[in-house]
Protein backbone atom coordinates (compact mmCIF):
# COMPACT_ATOMS: atom_id res chain seq x y z
CA UNK A 1 0.00 0.00 0.00
CA UNK A 2 2.85 2.52 0.72
CA UNK A 3 4.28 1.64 -2.72
CA UNK A 4 0.97 2.03 -4.46
CA UNK A 5 0.59 5.73 -2.39
CA UNK A 6 3.84 6.69 -3.26
CA UNK A 7 3.66 5.64 -7.06
CA UNK A 8 0.25 7.36 -7.01
CA UNK A 9 1.64 10.82 -5.49
CA UNK A 10 4.87 10.92 -8.12
CA UNK A 11 2.36 10.64 -11.04
CA UNK A 12 0.07 13.19 -9.58
CA UNK A 13 3.06 15.71 -8.92
CA UNK A 14 3.88 15.18 -11.99
CA UNK A 15 1.00 15.45 -13.69
CA UNK A 16 -0.05 18.59 -11.79
CA UNK A 17 3.69 19.84 -12.49
CA UNK A 18 2.98 19.28 -16.59
CA UNK A 19 -0.25 21.55 -16.52
CA UNK A 20 1.24 24.03 -15.18
CA UNK A 21 3.91 24.50 -18.24
CA UNK A 22 2.31 27.72 -19.92
CA UNK A 23 2.45 25.10 -23.36
CA UNK A 24 -0.14 22.73 -21.43
CA UNK A 25 -2.01 25.53 -20.35
CA UNK A 26 -2.32 27.40 -23.67
CA UNK A 27 -2.33 24.13 -25.66
CA UNK A 28 -4.24 21.54 -24.22
CA UNK A 29 -6.14 22.79 -20.99
CA UNK A 30 -6.96 26.15 -23.05
CA UNK A 31 -8.10 23.48 -26.33
CA UNK A 32 -10.11 21.50 -24.02
CA UNK A 33 -12.15 24.15 -22.25
CA UNK A 34 -12.79 26.41 -25.38
CA UNK A 35 -14.15 22.46 -26.84
CA UNK A 36 -16.49 21.99 -23.10
CA UNK A 37 -17.51 25.69 -23.64
CA UNK A 38 -18.64 24.56 -27.91
CA UNK A 39 -20.21 21.30 -26.44
CA UNK A 40 -22.15 22.65 -23.59
CA UNK A 41 -23.37 25.63 -25.54
CA UNK A 42 -24.08 23.39 -28.70
CA UNK A 43 -26.05 21.33 -25.90
CA UNK A 44 -27.77 24.05 -24.58
CA UNK A 45 -28.99 26.17 -28.04
CA UNK A 46 -30.95 22.32 -28.26
CA UNK A 47 -33.57 23.60 -25.52
CA UNK A 48 -32.98 27.22 -25.50
CA UNK A 49 -31.72 29.95 -28.33
CA UNK A 50 -30.82 32.86 -25.97
CA UNK A 51 -27.37 30.97 -24.96
CA UNK A 52 -24.43 32.15 -27.00
CA UNK A 53 -20.73 30.79 -26.23
CA UNK A 54 -18.46 33.33 -26.72
CA UNK A 55 -14.63 31.96 -25.85
CA UNK A 56 -14.74 30.13 -22.80
CA UNK A 57 -18.10 31.85 -22.08
CA UNK A 58 -21.80 30.67 -21.73
CA UNK A 59 -23.76 33.74 -22.34
CA UNK A 60 -27.50 34.60 -22.50
CA UNK A 61 -28.21 36.72 -25.97
CA UNK A 62 -31.42 38.40 -23.85
CA UNK A 63 -29.81 39.40 -20.08
CA UNK A 64 -26.51 39.56 -20.74
CA UNK A 65 -25.85 36.89 -18.06
CA UNK A 66 -22.79 34.81 -18.33
CA UNK A 67 -20.65 31.99 -16.67
CA UNK A 68 -17.19 31.13 -17.87
CA UNK A 69 -15.22 27.91 -17.65
CA UNK A 70 -11.74 28.31 -16.53
CA UNK A 71 -9.23 26.00 -15.58
CA UNK A 72 -9.92 24.02 -12.49
CA UNK A 73 -13.69 23.78 -13.90
CA UNK A 74 -13.28 21.60 -16.86
CA UNK A 75 -13.02 18.40 -15.54
CA UNK A 76 -8.87 18.30 -16.21
CA UNK A 77 -7.70 17.91 -12.44
CA UNK A 78 -10.40 15.08 -11.40
CA UNK A 79 -9.45 13.21 -14.54
CA UNK A 80 -5.75 13.36 -13.55
CA UNK A 81 -6.49 12.41 -10.12
CA UNK A 82 -8.08 9.23 -11.75
CA UNK A 83 -5.54 8.75 -14.85
CA UNK A 84 -2.66 8.31 -11.91
CA UNK A 85 -5.03 5.81 -9.20
CA UNK A 86 -4.85 4.08 -12.44
CA UNK A 87 -1.76 3.92 -13.76
CA UNK A 88 -0.08 3.48 -10.24
CA UNK A 89 -2.54 0.15 -9.81
CA UNK A 90 -0.63 -2.96 -10.55
CA UNK A 91 -2.43 -4.12 -13.66
CA UNK A 92 -2.16 -4.39 -17.10
CA UNK A 93 -1.23 -1.73 -19.13
CA UNK A 94 -4.45 -2.33 -21.82
CA UNK A 95 -6.59 -2.05 -18.80
CA UNK A 96 -5.02 0.97 -17.62
CA UNK A 97 -5.78 2.15 -20.59
CA UNK A 98 -9.22 1.53 -20.90
CA UNK A 99 -10.00 2.50 -17.71
CA UNK A 100 -8.40 6.02 -18.36
CA UNK A 101 -10.34 6.12 -21.36
CA UNK A 102 -13.69 4.85 -20.02
CA UNK A 103 -13.06 7.12 -16.89
CA UNK A 104 -11.84 10.24 -18.13
CA UNK A 105 -15.07 10.45 -20.58
CA UNK A 106 -17.37 9.56 -17.30
CA UNK A 107 -15.97 12.70 -15.60
CA UNK A 108 -16.18 14.51 -18.69
CA UNK A 109 -20.03 13.75 -18.87
CA UNK A 110 -20.33 14.81 -15.14
CA UNK A 111 -18.78 17.69 -16.04
CA UNK A 112 -20.74 18.91 -19.19
CA UNK A 113 -23.80 18.65 -16.58
CA UNK A 114 -22.33 20.41 -14.09
CA UNK A 115 -21.75 23.40 -16.43
CA UNK A 116 -24.94 23.54 -17.55
CA UNK A 117 -26.18 23.20 -14.49
CA UNK A 118 -24.31 26.22 -12.88
CA UNK A 119 -25.64 28.38 -15.95
CA UNK A 120 -29.36 28.05 -15.02
CA UNK A 121 -28.25 28.17 -11.24
CA UNK A 122 -26.56 31.53 -11.69
CA UNK A 123 -29.22 33.10 -13.79
CA UNK A 124 -31.70 32.24 -10.77
CA UNK A 125 -29.61 32.51 -8.36
CA UNK A 126 -25.85 34.14 -7.46
CA UNK A 127 -26.22 32.22 -3.87
CA UNK A 128 -27.21 29.37 -5.52
CA UNK A 129 -24.45 29.20 -8.22
CA UNK A 130 -21.97 30.17 -5.27
CA UNK A 131 -23.10 27.22 -3.27
CA UNK A 132 -23.40 24.45 -5.78
CA UNK A 133 -19.94 25.93 -7.54
CA UNK A 134 -18.17 26.34 -4.59
CA UNK A 135 -18.62 23.56 -2.28
CA UNK A 136 -21.27 20.81 -3.88
CA UNK A 137 -20.09 20.44 -7.74
CA UNK A 138 -16.25 20.20 -6.58
CA UNK A 139 -16.99 17.22 -4.34
CA UNK A 140 -19.25 15.35 -6.97
CA UNK A 141 -16.58 15.59 -8.88
CA UNK A 142 -14.03 13.71 -6.87
CA UNK A 143 -16.52 11.44 -5.40
CA UNK A 144 -16.96 10.74 -9.30
CA UNK A 145 -13.22 10.10 -9.97
CA UNK A 146 -13.42 8.20 -6.81
CA UNK A 147 -16.30 5.68 -7.94
CA UNK A 148 -14.87 5.34 -11.57
CA UNK A 149 -11.58 4.06 -9.51
CA UNK A 150 -13.50 1.76 -7.23
CA UNK A 151 -15.33 0.45 -10.12
CA UNK A 152 -12.84 -0.17 -12.39
CA UNK A 153 -10.83 -2.23 -9.26
CA UNK A 154 -13.84 -4.24 -8.63
CA UNK A 155 -13.85 -4.91 -12.52
CA UNK A 156 -10.20 -5.87 -12.73
CA UNK A 157 -11.01 -8.26 -9.82
CA UNK A 158 -14.20 -9.30 -11.82
CA UNK A 159 -11.89 -10.46 -15.22
CA UNK A 160 -8.81 -12.41 -12.98
CA UNK A 161 -11.85 -14.50 -11.55
CA UNK A 162 -13.55 -14.94 -14.77
CA UNK A 163 -10.44 -15.74 -16.37
CA UNK A 164 -7.95 -16.86 -14.20
CA UNK A 165 -5.58 -13.57 -15.56
CA UNK A 166 -3.09 -12.06 -12.47
CA UNK A 167 -1.91 -8.42 -12.75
Amino acid sequence: MKKYALIYFVILGAMFGLETMPWAQSFTVGTWTQFLADFSGGLMRVFDDTVVVQGSDLRNSQTGYAVSIKSGCNGVEAAMILAAAILAYPAPWLKKLWGMVVGVLAIQVLNVVRIISLYYLGAWSQQALDIAHLYVWPGLIILDALLIFLLWIHWLGRGQRLTGEVA
